[in-house]
């Protein structure tokens, strides 16, 4: 895994001079880029919201100010804040219609505060807005004006109108400002703008933010961005107090508003009171009420005590009728009668009935002495007959008295039970006015606690919507974001790099290491060449090499050793050159077979050049027995074979070969040659075929490459 992490860091580490070059060149790209873009501020007002339950803290007086407005929703009071007729009401206030640049090479600045110029212009159409006019100051005193309608130069001097087609344009000196700064440079090229009211409501509608802190805190946030530090903290801070005054504009015109209403429905809802009052008091007099629940309750009293007189009387009176009937019957026989003295408790009649029974029993007395015939005794009977009859005299009187005082009664409850004929329907038409009444007096008397709240809050001018955090000039621009600029393209530059690297890398598929060859093919490795900087370390390298080839019994005796690459000779040229050194330096006898003709003469014991065309013409058989007949006295025949691609005659040297060692090179050859090599294996039945990895683990710097093909070139 390790070797595998390393093999895939080669790429980056082998580019990286080319990383940190395009990650230096896009962070300068960057800085450059920041010096030219226009640079935003942003400037941040709070606004807390009234709330319509509570008003100044211990200020009881204030607290039904906004009794005529609905509860105050955070959203409804963001969007009142982003209406086009409040931000109307706001740029009324700023001087933000009329735009001055200054003019650069690359880009313009807005001057705003710090223009040594003012631009007035008077229009008779609107097809001068939202255009750019030139102005080339020329002195202290004139200037060049070029209209974007006209291609015509118009000259003119400062406080002096010019005339144009639809309108006229008066440029004057900012003399406050060029007091204050008596340095500044006037004579310079400017351009200047009159934005209509809609591009100027777009411009601040796209740059103005308005947001809640929280959902369920009446705390708005005014956020606006501008080129101009001055524009983005003037239009928060001017945006707040038009909100605020706008608030108690429009409470105090609802306040006189309702005032004026108030005083009309007052008039009226007193005439319906003072004609409900008049109404009543004509029904009572009519009807001759004074109090219905009251003489409705005297007049119950009075029949219920009626009642019981008569009840009372009736006892006594049938008490007496029957005392009267029991005395009819026994009338001749009176002192003999028992009376019911429980009916009839008169005390003279108690008295006379105790006289009766005193004379009776005088008579019985005299009896005793005296016949009845006698005169006492006539004389007490004649008593006796005196006080009876007046006694049933008295018990019919007092029967009439009674049976009188019934009757009185009776017709005295009557005259009183028709007091509550219609009484029913007096109290309903009663109740249904005093109903009236007293809704007409509730209506009149909520309508006057309501004037007096109107005329309260009419004449307290003030709002409980507060700015608690004012708009301050912004210092540092929010936008462009220098440091993350600057990041985020050495970043990009970093990763457009790696592409770059990886993409050549991927899109080259060079033969990078032994990995590769042993991924994409079964063919085994003979021995890796690294890179040799040093020229005294060749011949030793290539020793070790050639021990290494003895080891897996390459070089037997007698043996031919092809030695071939796919693309180009020179790919293994120096390896077939270094090989006879180093065979040679091992007392070896070495015939030399120059196909490709890349060799020296001088190489090996024999040397043989067969890269002329006319080797064409020999056979197979009699190339074969050439080098049988040349390797009578010799150890071994290397073939310094042609590349693959040059034809068909390489082949030929391969199948003729005992020992075919095919040079790759980790820098140049592609590593599709790899299957490409497998393939002619197979289909021509190539034995004993061995590759060579040349310059292994060499991952030269792009930067070295490129001095080296500037070399290449040069020479």
């Amino acid at each position: 895994m390790n070797n595998e992490n390393i093999r895939f860091l080669k790429p980056l580490l082998r580019g990286l001079p080319i990383v940190i070059v395009i990650m230096v060149i896009s962070v300068l790209g960057a800085k450059k880029y920041l010096n030219y873009v226009t640079p935003m501020y942003k400037s941040t007002a709070k606004l807390k919201l009234a709330d319509t339950q509570e008003g100044v803290p211990s200020a009881n007086l204030f607290k039904d100010f906004d009794v005529f407005a609905s509860a105050n929703k955070i959203s409804t009071e963001i969007e009142v804040l982003k209406s086009s007729s409040l931000i109307e009401k706001t740029i009324e206030k700023l001087p933000f219609s009329t735009e001055i640049y200054r003019k650069g090479k690359v880009r313009s600045v807005e001057l705003f505060n710090d223009s040594p110029i003012n631009v007035e212009a008077t229009f008779n159409d609107s097809n001068h807005y939202d255009k750019k006019f030139q102005l080339v100051i020329t002195s202290k005193n004139n200037y060049t004006l070029l209209s974007p309608d006209s291609p015509k130069e118009i000259k003119g001097t400062f406080n002096s109108p010019v005339n144009i087609k639809g309108g006229k344009i008066l440029i004057s000196r900012n003399e406050k400002y060029l007091s204050a700064k008596p340095y500044a440079k006037i004579v310079d090229q400017y351009e200047f703008e009159f934005l209509s009211r809609e591009k100027l409501l777009d411009k601040i509608n796209k740059n103005l933010d308005i947001v809640s802190v929280d959902k369920d805190v009446p705390v708005i946030r005014i956020n606006f961005k501008s080129n101009v530090p001055e524009k983005a903290s003037l239009l928060v801070n001017t945006l707040a107090e038009t909100y605020i005054h706008d608030y108690i504009e429009n409470k105090y015109r609802a306040a006189n508003t309702t005032v004026d209403f108030l005083k009309g429905e007052i008039g009226e809802a007193n005439n319906k009171l003072s004609s409900a009052e008049n109404r009543i008091e004509n029904y009572r007099e009519k009807e001759n009420i004074i109090n219905i629940p009251q003489e409705t309750e005297t007049d119950l009293r009075k029949i219920a005590q009626l009642k019981i007189q008569k009840s009372n009387i009736k006892m006594n009176l049938d008490a007496i009728k029957n005392l009267n009937s029991y005395v009819e019957k026994g009338k001749d026989n009176f002192p003999d009668l028992a009376t019911n003295f429980e009916a009839f408790n008169d005390l003279l009649s108690t008295e006379m009935i105790k006289n009766i029974k005193q004379l009776q029993a005088e008579k019985k007395e005299l009896l005793l002495i005296y016949t009845p015939e006698h005169e006492k005794i006539k004389t007490i009977d004649a008593k006796i007959k005196d006080l009876t009859d007046y006694q049933i005299e008295s018990i019919k009187n007092t029967q009439n008295n009674l049976q009188i005082k019934y009757n009185d009664l009776n017709r005295d409850i009557i005259v009183a039970e028709q007091a509550f004929a219609g009484l029913p329907e007096k109290e309903k038409l009663l109740n249904i006015m005093n109903r009236e009444f007293n809704l007409y007096e509730k209506n009149y008397n909520f309508l006057n606690e309501k004037r007096i709240d109107a005329e309260i809050a009419k004449s307290a001018k003030i709002s409980f919507h507060k700015i608690i955090t004012r708009g301050e000039l912004p210092e540092h621009p929010v936008s462009p974001m220098r440091s993350i600029i600057i990041i985020v393209a050495a970043i990009v530059g970093m990763i457009g790099s790696l592409i770059l690297i990886y993409g050549v890398h991927f899109a080259k598929a060079k033969v990078n290491d032994i990995y590769t060859i042993e991924k994409n093919s079964a063919i085994p490795v003979a021995f890796a060449t690294p890179y040799i900087k040093d020229k005294n370390q060749v011949m030793h390298h290539f020793l070790e090499n050639i021990l290494e080839m003895d080891l897996k019994g390459i070089l037997k005796e007698k043996n031919v050793i092809c030695l071939t690459s796919y693309d180009d000779a020179a790919q293994h040229a120096f390896h077939s050159e270094h090989m006879i050194k180093a065979l040679k330096a091992q007392s070896r006898k070495i015939l030399v077979i120059d196909v490709a003709g890349t060799l020296k003469d001088n190489m090996g014991d024999q040397y043989i050049n067969f890269s002329g065309e006319e080797n064409l013409h020999h056979t197979a058989h009699e190339i074969q027995e050439i080098i049988h007949r040349n390797m009578e006295n010799k150890n071994l025949c290397i073939i310094n074979n042609q590349a693959i691609k040059k034809g068909k005659l390489p082949l030929l040297f391969l199948k003729l070969a005992d020992q075919n060692i095919f040079l790759l090179d980790s820098r140049k050859t592609a590593a599709r040659n790899i299957m490409n090599v497998e393939l002619l294996k197979d289909e021509y039945h190539l034995d004993n075929l061995w590759f060579v990895l040349n310059k292994e683990g060499y991952n030269p710097s792009l930067m070295t490459t490129i001095i080296k093909m500037l070399k290449k070139l040069r020479s």
